[in-house]
């Protein structure tokens, strides 16, 4: 094993614990990726307000370093509440400058992909009396100006944008200055990081042909014994509303 990577959106407990300092103390190389999106009660009802999360990351970054830490803004969510159309892009300015001024570099984000379990969630918690809630797929030109301004503006604070799986936004996008695919798990990157030797081959186990550029890892933990508590309404992952479902 050469590095840990870790991968939340509210790591209070981990903190808590004093986890990051106990295994780095013990020679783990410890790498992040650390959601934070800005605050949307009905979208991620679970998650700790904004200004925990920031502090979160701030914690990580002054412990550790911000190189070891990559910010997801993700997903980008277009949708309907009620039939008020919207999107969770709101905010995304602000969170960048926080991350700019902790040192952070990178900044990975992709747009929501539907998933029929998603339907059944956002369906079955309108029938027990919550918002009617519509995901929108954009068109690939919005897709398209949406990435340059968040690329453009995340040049000006020195971040990185990084496309997660969005091979065809990133065809249609040709070269721009600050964007590049992402590999969210990126041996070469550790390797820069820690030294020693990763493994940096392509890991053909993930959406390769959406543009995945993750290298090869183990995955640890499950979905089925371990539940999600924070219920994002978009997440592909099980949720404990899911879980909670299925047991009636």
């Amino acid at each position: 094993m050469h590095t840990i990577v870790f991968w939340s959106k509210n790591y209070g407990p981990f903190i808590g614990l004093n986890a990051h300092k106990i295994l780095a103390d013990k020679g783990y190389n410890l790498f992040f990726n650390f959601t934070v999106n800005a605050d949307n009660p009905v979208l991620e009802p679970g998650i700790p307000a904004l200004a925990s999360r920031l502090q979160q990351a701030e914690t990580l970054a002054k412990a550790l370093s911000p190189e070891q830490i990559a910010w997801r803004f993700d997903p980008i969510c277009f949708f309907k509440i009620n039939g008020q159309p919207g999107n969770n892009l709101k905010g995304f300015a602000a969170i960048s400058d926080r991350m700019a001024d902790m040192g952070i570099t990178r900044c990975i984000t992709s747009f929501y992909d539907p998933y029929k379990k998603v339907d059944r969630r956002t369906k079955h918690l309108s029938r027990l009396g919550g918002n009617r809630v519509e995901f929108v797929q954009p068109p690939l030109s919005a897709r398209k100006r949406v990435v340059e301004k968040m690329a453009e503006h995340l040049g000006e604070k020195s971040i990185g944008l990084y496309l997660c799986c969005e091979a065809g936004v990133m065809d249609a996008m040709g070269e721009i200055k600050n964007l590049r695919a992402s590999a969210c798990i990126d041996g070469s990157l550790y390797r820069d990081l820690f030294g020693g030797t990763p493994k940096t081959s392509g890991d053909y186990g993930q959406r390769r042909k959406q543009g995945c550029r993750c290298t090869t890892s183990v995955d640890v933990g499950s979905y089925d014994l371990h539940p999600c508590p924070h219920n994002c309404l978009f997440c592909y992952a099980r949720t404990q509303f899911d879980a909670m479902q299925q047991s009636i």
